[in-house]
């Protein structure tokens, strides 16, 4: 970075447009007044050993190596900051500050002759390794960070809230409750409705999700399935079949899975029918009173008997 050293035409410009405005007797107030390019000041100039010395110093209180002096490298250059303030630029040579470069800043007071450091830094340069712009906690937030005992707060301007007695039209959700005292202050604006559909349109409880590809049917036509209130309720419900993926999960009318009602028709179990009988064919049987046994005939039977087929 090589030194700024230039004269500043401000003393020409304004000798001249003071004597225009002495000659002509009025002043041009509208116009608005150049801002002088500082001049490198001698003294602050040659204070390079000085601020050399300081970012020396630095990298001393902030480095654990055994000569922290060899971080500072060759003098890079100079640029006036102001009225008797000029920076001075060094290496670095620190390996984990690769393309960065040391900036001392040193001042002197007015009609003074010492020159003190005024401030000293390391700044990136053009190659150098810089992180990641910051970005706030609250857009680092995703799906799924909050764990149990974390508490989220909700900005008071958000666009997917809206207070709860603006949005009581016919199309809007039910605002407040019967009761008394059970009213919510906010609730979903138009906004907060419409990305809410749109992200669970879009996710694994949508339509194109792979499980509702090979879905049997709709789960709009499902018995376990539960419609939303409110608006959402031509779009989403809730599943209520336990042993559904989905069970207790808001999913799209059109979604589907395989633990549908109406999936599978189970037969019913098969009984044994009654007894046949036959009353059609069938032999007479006759049945005699019994005999006493001293009587001789009864040990011989007789023919009617064997015509009956008994013996």
């Amino acid at each position: 970075m090589s030194p700024l050293r230039q004269s500043s035409p401000a003393r020409s410009t304004g000798a001249r447009s003071t004597r225009t405005a002495r000659s002509s007797g009025t002043a041009r107030s509208g116009r608005t007044a150049r801002r002088r390019t500082p001049v490198v000041d001698p003294a602050c100039a040659e204070a390079v050993d000085l601020a050399r010395e300081a970012a020396q110093e630095v990298a001393a209180a902030g480095s654990s190596q055994p000569s922290p002096s060899e971080s500072v490298g060759d003098h890079l250059g100079l640029r006036a900051e102001g009225d008797r303030v000029v920076t001075h630029y060094f290496a670095c040579l620190n390996p984990a500050y690769r393309g960065w470069h040391w900036a001392v800043t040193v001042t002197r007071a007015a009609r003074a002759k010492v020159v003190t450091v005024s401030e000293c830094a390391l700044l990136p340069g053009e190659d150098a390794l810089l992180a990641p712009e910051w970005v706030p906690w609250l857009e680092r937030l995703r799906p799924g960070d909050l764990g149990p005992g974390d508490l989220l707060p909700t900005a008071a301007d958000d666009v997917r809230l809206a207070p709860g007695y603006t949005d009581v039209g016919d199309s809007g959700d039910q605002q407040m409750q019967w009761e008394l005292g059970l009213g919510r202050p906010r609730v979903l604006s138009r906004e907060g409705r419409a990305e809410a559909a749109a992200r669970w349109y879009d996710g694994i409880a949508g339509p194109r999700a792979p499980i509702a590809a090979s879905a049997p049917a709709q789960c709009s036509t499902c018995g376990f399935y539960v419609p939303l209130a409110g608006e959402l309720r031509q779009m989403f419900g809730v599943c209520a079949n336990e042993y559904a993926p989905d069970d207790g999960r808001v999913v799209s009318a059109d979604h589907g899975c395989g633990a549908h009602s109406e999936a599978v028709v189970v037969p019913p179990a098969s009984e044994h029918g009654p007894p046949v009988l036959d009353e059609v064919g069938y032999d007479i049987v006759k049945i005699t009173p019994a005999r006493d046994s001293g009587d001789a005939s009864a040990d011989t039977p007789s023919e009617e008997e064997e015509a009956l087929g008994h013996s």
